[in-house]
């Protein structure tokens, strides 16, 4: 094992050469020494050196006399549920997430579903992790099965999943699902069950070799296959999934891709429409159509850093109802505080069954129309840190708002000419030597000639 596994969120790295079996007992050990648990839940993805890192996982707890709760093949989300639903005491899901299908790795939570990260225990782990002298024979002992209960949580989850939604509402829609293979499959025919949704599957079968390459929806070539199926079958919508399943994105019924920073806007609505006043978490790197959705419906925005470890501990701080990344994790109060890919899913169809247009045209009227933005960009440069002051000493004294949360942030605000509006955030990868860029602006035009500007900036 390579202490480089360790990352800022979780633990990933390729299978068996930085991450292995006697890797996976090693850090399962030093949870048990970090957290002191009576009990830790276990679960995993569907990868294919997921079942063997988990045996090594059940018997490195066991070996410790700490209980087990298994709770089978999962989604990352469901691990949130399992863990602050029944009040345990943490637990971890072997997974990589979206990675290829040579990696693996782990996420890890303690009581109540914090999450546990490079900011909150988890470098402490890795360096006891690392000490750590073992006899790989260690591995090869029985497991202590009298400390190994297995629990089913599918039913709950998904009685929790539901309750976001009011199902009596949801027409009888046309849609293009696709887990890219992971877990999400597993679930979705059960959270539909009584709707009459006519469901389309696509990579539906769990499949550890991701027989189409990396299971993340977010990289624009993996999204031609479902746009053009949703096209070509005339669905009204298109969802899918990334492979561990705790992110969610939507196609309109022209196979159109929504930036996940619309989708937050709009769940942020449809929240905010049933209470005002509450509070909402966005991260910091595009902002305009959330603030101003959230305040025009009497909410609270409340930006911060980008990281679910970081969303999770503002949105307890704040106790808000909602809050989203542009990367397509949600997260809800009333979910433990967490992210979960299945909740957004449920409560866009309750809100488009409540619609007379097509979803495109409503996501054309709330955001098309009005928020251009580049997506972001990634650029390699040799010192990021520099650069990053470079761009801020050129702008700044230009900016009328500055936010320094994440990277840096400058806004450029001309109440005399709003189409002349525009912004960007320019922040550091938390793991290569990357600078990631988005700007928005109030015209098309504009975004691209400051994007091209910024990234002239950037490369020189």
């Amino acid at each position: 094992m390579t202490p480089s596994v360790f990352k800022a969120y979780d633990i990933r790295g390729l299978y068996p050469q930085e991450i292995d079996e006697l890797g996976a007992y090693k850090i399962a050990k030093a949870l048990c020494e970090y957290l002191q648990p009576t009990e830790l839940v276990v679960g995993c993805d569907v990868r294919l050196s997921s079942p063997s890192l988990k045996k090594s996982v059940v018997k490195a707890i066991t070996d410790q006399g700490i209980k087990v709760i298994d709770v089978g093949e999962i989604s990352t989300d469901m691990l949130y549920f399992a863990v602050a639903n029944y009040n345990f005491a943490g637990g971890l899901t072997i997974t990589a997430s979206h990675n290829p299908k040579e990696y693996n790795g782990m996420k890890i939570v303690r009581e109540q579903s914090k999450p546990i990260s490079g900011d909150s225990g988890l470098f402490d782990i890795r360096d006891m992790a690392m000490n750590m002298e073992l006899d790989p024979n260690i591995l090869d002992g029985e497991i202590n099965l009298k400390l190994v209960e297995k629990k089913d949580i599918v039913a709950d989850y998904i009685t929790k999943v539901r309750s976001f939604a009011n199902f009596s509402q949801i027409k009888p829609f046309k849609i293009i699902a696709n887990p890219n293979f992971g877990v999400g499959g597993c679930v979705v025919d059960q959270i539909l069950e009584g709707t009459g949704i006519e469901l389309v599957k696509l990579n539906w079968e769990s499949d550890g070799n991701f027989p189409k390459g990396r299971p993340d929806p977010l990289i624009p070539e993996n999204r031609e296959e479902i746009s053009q199926l949703v096209k070509k079958t005339d669905a009204d919508l298109g969802v899918a999934w990334d492979a561990d399943a705790d992110r969610c994105f939507f196609f309109t019924e022209k196979g159109q891709f929504i930036e996940g920073y619309f989708i937050t806007a709009l769940l942020a609505q449809i929240f905010l429409q049933k209470k005002s006043g509450e509070k909402i978490i966005r991260d910091t790197r595009l902002s305009w159509a959330i603030d101003e959705i959230t305040l025009a419906n009497q909410g609270i925005p409340v930006p911060t850093k980008a990281g679910h470890s970081f969303i999770k501990e503002r949105m307890r701080q704040e106790n808000a109802v909602f809050g989203g990344e542009m990367s397509a994790h949600y997260y809800f109060r009333d979910y433990f505080y967490c992210d979960c890919g299945m909740i957004p899913f449920v409560m866009i169809l309750e809100f488009i069954s409540r619609q007379n247009k097509p979803f495109s045209a409503i996501i054309q009227e709330m955001f098309w129309d009005k928020y251009f933005v580049s997506g972001e960009i990634n650029n390699e440069v040799a010192d990021v840190p520099s650069t990053i002051a470079r761009i801020k000493e050129t702008y700044i004294n230009q900016a009328t708002l500055i936010d320094d949360q994440d990277g840096i942030s400058l806004d450029f605000i001309d109440n005399k000419s709003p189409n002349n509006n525009w912004r960007f955030n320019v922040r550091s990868s938390n793991t290569e030597p990357l600078i990631r860029l988005n700007v928005e602006a109030k015209s098309e035009k504009l975004m691209e000639e400051k994007r091209d500007e910024l990234l002239q900036l950037i490369q020189k």
